[in-house]
């Protein structure tokens, strides 16, 4: 027999039409990450947008629920995306790096000195990185090779408990501290990325890779600075130091004479806090931060020490220290033509009484050479 097909009515057409019909939903947009913290901390729904985050930010204390300082830390979380690491960056003149045929002696010396955990490794300059050495790989290194059994008075093997630690001691002169740090063979790999990378990438690629430090590398391959992941986390929850860290001095200090000092790293507006809204750099505030990059860009090359440059408006900077490389001191006064009572008016200022002219002297008289004959 063959299969008849169903007969379709008017009917059971009428009524399948009746019936419901399953309707796929449209798949919903992936839940970002930002959305997924905001959710879980503060009760957030995943339709709430960047805009309304952001707007909410703006109001008050009291209208939005945050806090100061959590409204702080989100403002700079949704900040992350356009700040670039070129403003975050150390930049190389303040780089510590040491070169890999440096001795193990000598790089404790600078560990030391230097207060980092991480430095930078380079072969012959530090455009030809070979990667970077970390304090801990440093000390592993050295206890390995200093680490000796006991020898004497050791108790046999079997009358030793099981659960007693194995002793040893520490014999520092078997460290050759004059092997090159390359021999050692504890140089780890380092990063790399563009001064224009986001500040967000580089933290997402240092979590994934586990390498806090990056080289920022410039558009013909050489060092242009560094970026450790704590530089990255200081954009959102600030300043963070700890019992290593020196307490910074005042960067800009006023002299008795009415003139500033500053260090030539001290921000343009540290400089402009102290010195008053008169110090006022205009539109070169968008090409440089602080007043070392200021008096670069306004003479055209590093000044060298004792050099006068200009600007700006009525004051004049005069470098005290300098090196090749970036200016360190400068004092920061208003020029003697613009300083009060300095090119005020002649006609203004008030003259001396005229002296009067003297009378004139009577010369005594002169004996007659022809005196007149008597009769």
């Amino acid at each position: 027999m063959t299969a008849q097909s169903p007969i379709r009515t008017e009917s059971s057409e009428s009524e399948s039409r009746a019936l419901p019909v399953v309707i796929r939903e449209a798949a919903e947009p992936s839940e970002g990450w930002l959305t997924r913290v905001m959710r879980i901390l503060f009760g957030w729904k995943a339709a709430s947008t960047r805009a309304d985050l952001e707007l909410v930010l703006t109001a008050d204390e009291l209208q939005s629920g945050f806090s100061p300082e959590e409204a702080t830390m989100l403002k700079n979380i949704l900040s992350l995306r356009e700040t670039r690491i070129e403003r975050v960056m150390v930049t190389r003149a303040d780089i510590v790096a040491v070169q890999q045929d440096i001795s193990l002696g000598e790089l404790v010396k600078i560990f030391e000195s230097a207060t980092h955990s991480r430095l930078v490794v380079y072969n012959d300059t530090l455009d030809d990185p070979s990667g970077m050495i970390h304090i801990r790989d440093l000390v592993a290194f050295m206890a390995a090779h200093a680490t000796v059994e006991p020898v004497g008075d050791r108790e046999p093997t079997d009358a030793r408990s099981e659960n007693a630690p194995e002793q040893s001691e520490l014999n520092l002169v078997n460290i050759d501290l004059a092997m090159p740090l390359v021999a050692a063979k504890i140089i780890r790999e380092t990063l790399y990325a563009p001064p224009s990378m986001p500040a967000l990438d580089l933290l997402a690629k240092m979590q994934a890779t586990r390498i806090h430090l990056a080289l920022v590398i410039d558009e013909y391959g050489g060092t242009d600075g560094l970026v450790s992941i704590e530089d990255l986390v200081e954009l959102i929850v600030g300043d963070i130091a700890d019992e290593h860290d020196e307490e910074e001095s005042q960067t800009v200090i006023r002299q008795a004479d009415g003139a500033f000092i500053a260090n030539g790293r001290a921000s343009l507006e540290d400089v402009r806090a102290a010195i008053g809204e008169q110090f006022d750099v205009g539109e070169d505030a968008e090409e440089v931060d602080t007043i070392g990059g200021y008096l670069v860009t306004k003479a055209g090359h590093v000044p060298v020490r004792g050099e006068l440059v200009p600007g700006p408006g009525p004051f004049e900077a005069e470098v005290l220290d300098a090196d090749p490389r970036r200016v360190k001191r400068v004092r920061i006064y208003l020029r003697k033509d613009r300083r009060p009572g300095a090119g005020r008016d002649a006609s203004a200022m008030p003259r001396a009484p005229a002296a009067r002219p003297a009378p004139p002297r009577e010369e005594p008289a002169r004996p007659n050479p022809n005196p007149p004959r008597t009769p």
